[in-house]
């Protein structure tokens, strides 16, 4: 297997009934193809912002990645312009995620379970690939964006034996090109 990425990468939707008000995918990457850094990639009001501490990488992680995610399946979603910006990411699966780039701020909150997950048919693109990592559902989260609290909550499901949640905190996440596909 080609590996592609190692890191983390939380995530939040946030619904009001059944409309997405926001998506944020929050990128902590310590070894890639493209390099490490940090990045936010976030859907609002049908416009995407990649905020990035290298844009090149920040563009890589949308690309490749987060507009393939099931996350981000029936959104409107126009070609982003990576934003250059600090990323700040406080991340434990005790505690949740804090993350902040320019005007932007994500947390998540409340583990509900942790678990392992892996997949050999992770698709992105058409193209399966590898994803292992673990994973830590969540009760709670939030979105900012210029101090102003975007509407909207987590939505969960499933039972106290396996939580599911529209939030959730990642970590020793491994992305790879899938055997059958390197």
């Amino acid at each position: 297997m080609t590996v592609l990425l190692c890191g983390a990468n939380p995530a939040v939707r946030l619904f009001d009934g059944d409309d997405v008000t926001a998506f944020a995918s929050v990128w902590t990457v310590d070894w890639s193809v493209h390099g490490p850094g940090r990045a936010i990639v976030l859907w609002h009001d049908g416009r995407v912002r990649v905020l990035a501490d290298d844009p090149t990488l920040g563009g890589w992680l949308e690309r490749a990645f987060v507009r393939h995610f099931p996350e981000a399946a029936g959104l409107p979603w126009p070609e982003p312009t990576p934003e250059r910006a600090e990323v700040t990411v406080d991340l434990d699966l005790r505690d949740g995620l804090s993350a902040r780039a320019g005007d932007v701020a994500v947390t998540v909150s409340g583990a509900l379970a942790v678990r392992t997950f892996e997949t050999d048919a992770f698709p992105l693109d058409g193209v399966p690939h590898a994803l292992r990592l673990v994973l830590a559902p969540a009760a709670d989260a939030s979105v900012t964006i210029g101090g102003t609290p975007v509407a909207g909550a987590v939505r969960r499901e499933g039972g106290a034996e396996r939580p599911s949640s529209s939030a959730f905190l990642t970590t020793a996440e491994v992305w790879s090109l899938a055997p059958d596909s390197s």
